[in-house]
């Protein structure tokens, strides 16, 4: 009975193995929709459109993007964690909706749910204001007046638990500043409020502001990164206006369903790598302040590990916190 029970369990599992390479083999089968949990004109929409038909020349089959915004990402994330894992459909994030936001307040899913594909791209974060506001001339000015009107200055960003959001958090405690933070459907909805004169001022990734900055809609006053951004030379960093040792920016990467198969995987970081790899693709990212990162999908867990460990720290020192 033993020895029956063993050939069993042999057959099913070689079968399932032979399932795997099978589907491996006819994968995609249909289109893959790369779903972007924040709206339309946000530096994740910038990715996602410029990455999608490099991606489709790549697999063969049309690749979609599909905007569900909400929540801080929450709503679209969860979509694609009850997805089947078939490796169709796939969620375009920044680690900060996948092991933040599950710190700040209830989600219906947690890391856990996601199988890592790859790194796309990194992001580096511009606070803007409107181009016409002559009250803040330049970055010192801006802080100087959030200083002497704490609570007052309102800043828009996309959503919370989103880099934006974490971002505010880090200027306020550096600089011990207090602002009005507005929460919204992601960064192009908080530009166009911004512009339309119904905020002070915005953390925005420089993807989906410098259109509006090169228009002189928007003005940047300073970049988060530890070193001036090439796209914006004469902006300079928080670093400089005295923020010492301040470095935010955001890394853009693709995830499928927790369960994926490993092959699915593979094909997914390769047809992701290959996009990457495209001159004009590069080009486009560049253009819009990203930096094309191709990685393993091993290095993206781990990043997202780690990130995951500082969301844990912050959550139990109190400091993630939806209000």
């Amino acid at each position: 009975m033993q020895i029956r029970k063993w050939i069993y369990q042999a057959t099913a599992l070689t079968l399932g193995l032979l399932a795997v390479a099978a589907q491996g083999q006819t994968f995609p089968s249909k289109p893959v929709t790369l779903v972007v949990p924040f709206a339309p004109g946000g530096n994740l929409d910038v990715v996602a459109r410029t990455l999608a038909p490099a991606m489709e020349r790549a697999l063969g089959q049309p690749v979609v993007v599909d905007n569900k915004a909400g929540a801080g990402g929450a709503l679209g994330a969860a979509f694609v964690a009850r997805a089947p894992a078939d490796g169709h459909t796939l969620l375009v994030s920044t680690p900060n909706a996948l092991v933040v936001l599950p710190h700040m307040t209830k989600t219906s899913y947690k890391l856990d749910n996601f199988q890592p594909v790859g790194l796309a791209a990194t992001t580096a974060l511009v606070v803007v204001v409107k181009g016409a506001d002559s009250r803040f001339k330049d970055i010192t000015s801006l802080l100087e007046h959030i200083r002497n009107n704490p609570g007052k200055i309102s800043a828009g960003h996309a959503g919370l638990g989103t880099t934006n959001h974490m971002a505010m958090l880090q200027m306020e405690e550096a600089a011990r500043l207090k602002l009005n933070m507005i929460p919204y459907k992601g960064g192009a909805p908080a530009i166009v409020d911004l512009i339309g004169g119904q905020s002070d001022m915005v953390v925005d990734q420089l993807s989906s502001s410098a259109s509006h900055i090169k228009s002189g809609a928007l003005r940047a006053l300073a970049v988060l990164s530890s070193e001036r951004d090439p796209a914006l030379p004469n902006v300079p960093t928080l670093r400089e206006a005295g923020l010492t040792n301040f470095d935010a920016s955001t890394a853009a990467g693709i995830l499928a369903p927790a369960g994926t198969p490993a092959l699915l995987i593979e094909t997914l970081n390769s047809a992701l790598r290959k996009a990457l790899a495209e001159d004009a693709v590069r080009a486009r990212l560049l253009g819009v302040g990203s930096v094309a990162r191709p990685s393993s999908a091993q290095e993206f867990a781990q990043l997202l590990s780690l990130e995951d460990g500082r969301a844990q720290a912050l959550a139990r020192a109190g400091k993630l916190k939806a209000d």
